[in-house]
């Protein structure tokens, strides 16, 4: 079964800060912000939510197919996913921009600090979803605004069933977009944080969007995650990881997961709790695409 990743293909530039940011940052002097961190260690890494999402059901031994856009500087981006036997069928390539680029900084909590230019990740929505495929399920994490609206729209046409996975795009929709969204969407994803946006933007509780869809899944980083289902919420505890090394990507890792259990028919407690697994594996291992599962 193919499984259909809307969302980024980015390019990472991933600095650790040896300090802490709250020790840096005097709330009473936000006004007038102006700071400087050093950061001794700087890498670049193959990322964006749809390459990392892809990675992780790749290694579970799933049929990930990306849809997304790269720009004039994006070849190697493409050949790679190519020679990890994923489907760039979907992959636009498009000059006079740049593939898509995060700046992101981890501090020694692992709190983020995260710049991002999208590049050609704005022309995603040219690149459409079409029903007669081989595509049985979809996800539609980050991407440029269009995108996300149309492809939602498309996946809903096509009668594929997908996880609304806003992510780090979600300040982009107001409410009544939103609940459009989850009215559209099979499954929603979403960390705490989005998880209280989304409550807030759209009126609803955890509770009332779980019956709207088949599931609603809170991730809590190191805390495990809440699966909602039918109004009713269940905890997954976590699983504990060797060592703390990288957050970066770890929420992706765990979506491709969540895939990968959606594809086998699985509960979506169970998803969840392969996600935790495979997401205390990712920490383990710096960059959102070096890490490795044991079969």
């Amino acid at each position: 079964m193919a499984s259909l990743i809307c969302g980024s293909l980015a390019f990472d530039t991933i600095m650790s800060f040896e300090g802490r940011f709250a020790e840096q940052i005097l709330p009473e002097q936000l006004h007038i912000l102006n700071v400087s961190f050093l950061v001794p260690a700087l890498r670049r890494d193959f990322g964006g939510c749809a390459g990392n999402i892809a990675y992780a059901l790749k290694l579970l031994g799933g049929d990930p197919v990306p849809m997304a856009t790269v720009g004039s500087d994006g070849a190697e981006y493409v050949a790679r996913l190519a020679a990890q036997g994923i489907d760039t069928r979907f992959v636009k390539q498009v000059g006079d921009t740049y593939t898509a680029q995060a700046m992101i900084m981890t501090d020694r909590d692992n709190n983020q600090i995260t710049a991002f230019h999208p590049g050609a990740m704005m022309q995603a929505h040219v690149t459409r979803i079409e029903p007669g495929t081989d595509v049985k399920l979809g996800i539609i994490s980050p991407d440029g605004r269009d995108a996300m609206l149309q492809h939602a729209a498309q996946f809903r046409a096509a009668g594929i069933p997908f996880v609304f996975d806003p992510g780090q795009g979600l300040p982009m929709f107001d409410g009544p977009e939103l609940a459009a969204f989850i009215d559209q969407a099979d499954w929603v994803t979403v960390n705490d944080y989005e998880g209280k946006m989304l409550c807030d933007r759209t009126g609803w509780s955890n509770a009332e969007i779980s019956k709207r869809v088949q599931g609603l899944v809170v991730t809590l980083g190191g805390e495990g995650c809440e699966v909602w289902v039918g109004g009713e919420k269940r905890v997954v505890p976590p699983v504990k990881a060797t060592q703390v090394v990288d957050p970066t990507g770890c929420g992706d890792a765990w979506r491709g997961a969540l895939l990968h259990g959606l594809e086998q028919g699985w509960a979506l407690e169970r998803c969840a709790e392969l996600g935790n697994r495979v997401g205390a594996i990712k920490i383990a291992s710096r960059g959102p695409q070096n890490y490795t599962l044991n079969p």
